[in-house]
């Protein structure tokens, strides 16, 4: 069904304007209404390849520049922490804060923003980890993402988002200690 409809969007009724135009342009012997017929059908292509894809070239162009704005990752403060608390990969495994216990030193809070709803739809995602003691802030990171903005179908939609994963937050902050 997919198929069906994508080969709709982008063959069957670009032909259909093609064939227009084609019946339009035999038809006339003037050449400012041939010029007509030309630019109509030029502008009607443009116009299907705007609802087509247009607003989410917008979408995404609107997302580079949010991430060039304030995306990525910002370290306030390191922790340097003792190897043992680093698995096999070299990750630091800190909880989310809604499944903190009283023993954890750090927890991570995320927090998703709509910048724009509807179809395209921007969304801010802000990760920060956080010192229990104090609540001090040790750094966050920031990324944007677009999803939708498609022609309507049975597929999956597009997304698009920046900066580029993983951001490796829990890596930027806390520093492996010497293993002894």
């Amino acid at each position: 069904m997919s198929l069906l409809l994508v080969l709709f969007y982008f063959v069957g009724i670009p032909a259909l304007v093609i064939a227009a135009a084609v019946w339009l342009w035999r038809k006339t012997d003037s050449s400012l209404a041939r010029g007509l017929v030309m630019v109509g059908a030029m502008a009607t292509l443009a116009g299907l390849l705007w609802l087509a894809q247009g607003e989410k070239w917008l979408a995404d162009k609107q997302v580079r520049e949010l991430c060039a704005k304030d995306g990525g990752v910002r370290v306030y403060e390191t922790v340097t922490l003792p190897a043992e608390r680093f698995d096999k990969w070299g990750n630091v495994n800190i909880p989310n804060k809604q499944y903190v216990k009283p023993t954890d030193e750090y927890y991570f809070e995320s927090e998703d923003q709509y910048v724009q709803r509807g179809n395209p739809k921007i969304l801010r995602m802000t990760t920060r980890m956080i010192r229990r003691s104090d609540g001090k802030i040790l750094g966050d990171s920031i990324r944007y993402a677009r999803s939708g903005g498609d022609l309507p179908g049975p597929w999956h939609g597009t997304s698009f988002g920046c900066p580029k994963l993983p951001m490796n937050l829990d890596s930027s902050i806390f520093l492996k200690g010497n293993e002894e």
